[in-house]
């Protein structure tokens, strides 16, 4: 073992740690060198979103020391940036104070306590939710009682190993600069856990719960275009599972209150468990995951099928096609049904605004934007993430009104009163687009094949590629470098007419040595604009040793009788451009 490795484990072992960590520790030493390796080499990171890892003892571990020691250095920086002593919070009477919430896995409450603890031993106010809630209440939540940050212990959709840790900002959005940067730097001061103040204020943690949700309730309800198309349809046929997740903790309240009442829960995925039993990833964009509810679907010849990953973010749902069977749209296709859906409701029902406003990411469907320039309204791209649609609204407050934002990874944020991805909100939409099309007489699937016709048919396909051990992140990252020094001047016998850096924040056209900036922060993400319209982009993941490639290839689609040939089309198109790639 590296003898740096081998001292961080003697201070483990030595240290201010309680007996079951060094236990734990030693049954390692004893059986798994290899794992007890991996678990020290390196402190698990704090990145621009918070802390995400394996559950363990170690340095490279999500446990109690280093979720209280991010904490820490969190709570540094939020007294730093926000002092009971300033004049605006003294005249209400208020210091700092922040809102907590977890889901369901395995040890998450515990945690999410650990981190009340921490926080609230240095002097800052608690909201601590009384048991798992979605990770959009915990966004809503730090608006509505006005807190300067908020943390939510989950892993989303990552397996049940995992647990993790997103910090948010004073608008309810995860941390963007300088604030994210900030954040990592007070917590990369935080050397041992003798630096953590553990206990002591105890009296400054509020628990919360029922009113916080009725609250929440009311605000997704507002959401709602059509409640008299609803109230027509009130019998749609909804499937919903959870994945043993928060999301029934709150989705059959709100589809209530939207008011449908022929609501099927999938039985065996309803009740919350870390150990998700039914899945091998609690991750809706799986057909694994979402194999029961579509079981139930069938059985009951339901009108749609939708389901939440543990945190309640992230969105699928599952319609039937032309020919009554089954199918699971992916991420761009219900981003597009759901931003489609508000533009042209919003507009028929007269409640459109001159300076509506929607956002979307740089590697989700271009079919967005063709659908907002046929609507009249500005349709902005930011970088991959949430936190970064929150910070267009920020932008453009006052001046814009914003009305929708989603990306390709199964996830739309409806509305400006939260500032993080909801799938409670979008299951509720979705249905009630659901009985909006059965008003009209056709399926959401017949739907999206008219706005192919209308707007062109835009296909995606994405590709993860994973590099495990302690080696991975090297493996991603020669890959990236490969592409950056020889990149290709054309892909499947199409020219590459721009490469896009967004990590230098340049882009070329490798045919006539063309340059200009990218007016986006830095990400490490490479996109190759094709002279046929298609488009390849490459994000390595900033958490896990994990590697996405995103394909999108686009054509006209002249009626619906076309659908299934182009389709097919389209298929090996993307297969050849991926073989071209040798991905």
């Amino acid at each position: 073992m590296k003898e740096e490795i081998a001292k961080k484990v003697n201070n483990w072992l030595t240290g201010n740690f309680d007996a079951e960590t060094k236990e734990a520790i030693a049954e390692l030493q004893k059986n798994d060198l290899d794992g007890l390796a991996d678990s020290f080499y390196k402190n698990l990171e704090f990145g621009t979103g918070g802390l995400r890892g394996l559950m363990g003892v170690g340095t490279n571990r999500m446990n109690k020391y280093t979720v209280g020691m991010a904490t820490q250095g969190y709570a540094n920086y939020l007294k730093q940036c926000f002092s009971s002593s300033s004049e605006a919070l003294a005249k209400e009477g208020d210091g700092v104070s922040v809102a907590i919430a977890h889901d369901s896995r395995n040890n998450s409450r515990f945690f999410a306590e650990t981190t009340a603890n921490v926080f609230a031993a240095n002097g800052i106010k608690v909201y601590l939710f009384e048991a798992l809630r979605p990770t959009p209440e915990l966004s809503f939540a730090i608006r509505h009682l006005k807190c300067q940050g908020g943390v939510v212990l989950t892993a989303s959709h990552n397996p049940k190993e995992y647990n993790g840790y997103k910090a948010y900002w004073d608008d309810g959005s995860q941390l963007v600069p300088p604030h994210d940067k900030n954040v990592i730097k007070e917590v990369d001061k935080i050397a041992s856990v003798d630096d953590v103040k553990w206990s002591g204020g105890e009296s400054n943690i509020t628990i919360i719960g029922k009113k916080m949700d009725d609250a929440y309730i009311e605000m997704v309800k507002g959401l709602s275009v059509y409640p008299e198309v609803i109230k027509k349809h009130k019998d749609l046929k909804i499937v919903y599972t959870p994945i043993h997740g928060t999301g029934i903790t709150l989705l059959p309240q709100v589809l209530k209150a939207f008011g449908f009442d022929n609501v099927h829960i999938v039985k065996e995925q309803s009740e919350p468990d870390g150990n998700f039993p039914t899945v091998a990833y609690p991750n809706p964009e799986e057909s694994e995951a979402m194999s029961y509810g579509l079981k139930l679907a069938e059985k009951l010849d339901a009108d749609i099928l939708s389901g939440t990953d543990p945190d309640a973010d992230r969105i699928a749902i599952g319609v039937k096609d032309s020919y009554g069977r089954w199918v699971l749209m992916n991420g761009n296709q219900t981003a597009v049904l759901a931003f489609n859906y508000l533009m042209e409701a919003r507009k028929t029902k007269g409640i459109a605004q001159p300076n509506d406003m929607v956002v979307t990411t740089i590697v989700t469907t271009p079919m967005i934007d063709a659908i907002a320039k046929g609507n009249g309204v500005n349709c902005y791209r930011v970088l991959t993430g949430f936190k970064w649609i929150a910070e267009m609204i920020r932008q453009k407050e006052g001046q814009e009104n914003y009305v929708i934002g989603g990306e390709e990874s199964f996830g739309l944020m409806i509305g400006d009163q939260i500032r993080d991805k909801d799938g409670i909100s979008a299951v509720a939409l979705l249905c009630e687009m659901a009985a909006y099309e059965k008003e009209k007489g056709r399926s959401l699937y017949e739907k999206m094949i008219d706005l192919y016709v209308e707007y062109g048919f835009y296909k995606e396909h994405l590709i993860s590629i994973t590099k495990k051990g302690m080696d991975g992140q090297q493996q991603i990252a020669a890959m990236m470098e490969s592409y950056r020094n020889n990149p290709p001047k054309a892909i499947n016998g199409s020219d590459v007419v721009q490469l896009l850096d967004y990590e230098i924040q340049k882009g070329t056209n490798p045919q006539t040595g063309e340059e200009w900036p990218i007016e986006l922060p830095k990400s490490n993400v490479l996109q190759f604009i094709l002279a046929d319209g298609s488009s390849i982009s490459a994000r390595p993941s900033g958490t896990e040793p994990k590697i996405k490639f995103y394909f999108s290839v686009n054509t006209k689609l002249n009626s619906a009788a076309e659908f299934e040939k182009v389709n097919g089309a389209m298929d090996e198109k993307i297969k050849a451009i991926i073989g071209d790639m040798k991905l």
